[in-house]
């Protein structure tokens, strides 16, 4: 069998959706023992990310089968993302394409090709406050054409597959629940090895880090909502700080002039542009994670904590308690006093949290991750008429 992927994040996106792709992509070839795995990109995008494909026998890059002009290139790779790349599944007798960051070039039902979609999430819906209103309506454009075009949708936690169903059935399309299977992020393990002594004392020096401190990794925006975690500073022991790495917006702008008004902003550390490799250990350095994001569609920061060995506190209100599972902490996205309390309370109860949630989050691993969609792919091939 032959598998298209759509590579465009494996080599542009550092994380996220970026991330996801690249991870399962390296997760199913270490299963594969005789499907062919194609990854359609518009262009080789960054080496860096590319290089962190193995290569494994049966896993290839393809590009358009024809170069896109350098004059409008941006316009003509989505062109071909959208639509153009059908020519070249077709040529390529791909069996099975997979649009893993929600959306599916239109064609491919009539040329004959199945597919299956991952969706992460329906945040431009659920919170277009979030958004640029034209973003929102190209959102919408791709997710409503996806959904004509799958044959199979993979949503990545159950709070997902609720939205794709109540937007779908609002739109007057109708999926089968059956149509939809929850298939959970795979994730790495390389959070879970500890750094050695001496790793954790240069990254500590290097980015000059507290020494105690709470962790959050993830773009610094609104809808992360960081600012809740700044005000429980106010709760919590003064030698307790917050560490937060991720890529800056206007929101980090209001974050630091609040913790400014307030007194806070000895205890507030910003880092951007943290390379992967400092990662870990500044994770496992740290007293616990933080994670009050109003919305999201599963939240891999929060597996990566538990395998470094923190106890998590995240928020309620969307599926952040599927991927922290019972031993994590939850509070309400607004509530302060109970952030900081959550947190008193999971640094002392460290040691059980930690095992307990070390337990849960195997399930995300990956290798059953692979092999669950693997079998996805294999029945949405068999299923054709």
């Amino acid at each position: 069998m032959k598998i298209g992927f759509d590579a465009k994040r494996i080599v542009r996106n550092s994380t996220g959706l970026g991330s996801y792709s690249r991870t399962l992509v390296n997760a199913l070839s270490a299963i594969n023992t005789e499907h062919q795995l194609l990854l359609y990109a518009p262009d080789e995008g960054e080496p860096h990310l590319r290089q962190q494909i193995e290569l494994r026998p049966g896993v290839e890059f393809a590009y358009p089968s024809r170069p896109l002009p350098l004059k409008g290139k941006l316009g003509f790779a989505a062109y071909w993302r959208s639509k153009g790349i059908v020519n070249d599944l077709r040529n390529d007798r791909v069996d099975l394409y997979h649009g893993l960051s929600g959306e599916l070039p239109k064609g491919l039902k009539k040329a004959g090709i199945r597919s299956i979609v991952t969706i992460h999430d329906l945040i431009f819906l659920r919170h277009p406050e979030y958004y640029h209103w034209w973003d929102v309506m190209l959102y919408k454009k791709k997710f409503y054409q996806t959904l004509r075009e799958a044959d199979h949708i993979i949503a990545i936690s159950e709070c997902t597959k609720r939205d794709i169903l109540y937007y779908a059935r609002r739109k007057g399309i109708d999926i089968p629940d059956k149509q939809i299977s929850i298939v959970y992020q795979s994730c790495g393990t390389r959070f879970a090895h500890r750094v050695d002594e001496n790793r954790l004392q240069s990254v500590h020096a290097e980015y000059d880090l507290p020494r105690r401190y709470l962790l959050s990794v993830g773009t610094i925006e609104e809808r992360k909502n960081i600012l809740l975690a700044v005000k429980a500073l106010k709760h919590l022991p003064d030698d307790l700080s917050l560490v937060v790495v991720g890529r800056s917006t206007k929101y980090a702008t209001m974050v630091r002039r609040y913790a400014k008004e307030h007194g806070l902003d000895a205890r507030l550390r910003f880092l951007h542009g943290v390379p992967n490799d400092d990662l870990p250990a500044i994770y496992q350095m740290g007293e616990a994670f933080v994670y009050p994001s109003r919305y999201e569609g599963f939240g891999i920061p929060i597996i990566e904590a538990i395998q470094s060995g923190l106890p998590v506190i995240a928020a309620t209100g969307s599926c952040l308690e599927e991927a922290g599972g019972p031993a994590s902490l939850y509070v309400g996205p607004d509530d302060e006093k109970s952030m900081a309390k959550a947190v008193i309370q999971a640094v002392s109860e460290r040691q059980m949290r930690v095992k307990e949630s070390r337990d849960y989050v195997r399930r995300f691993e990956n290798s059953d991750v692979a092999r669950q969609v693997m079998s996805l792919y294999q029945q949405t091939v068999s299923a054709r008429s």
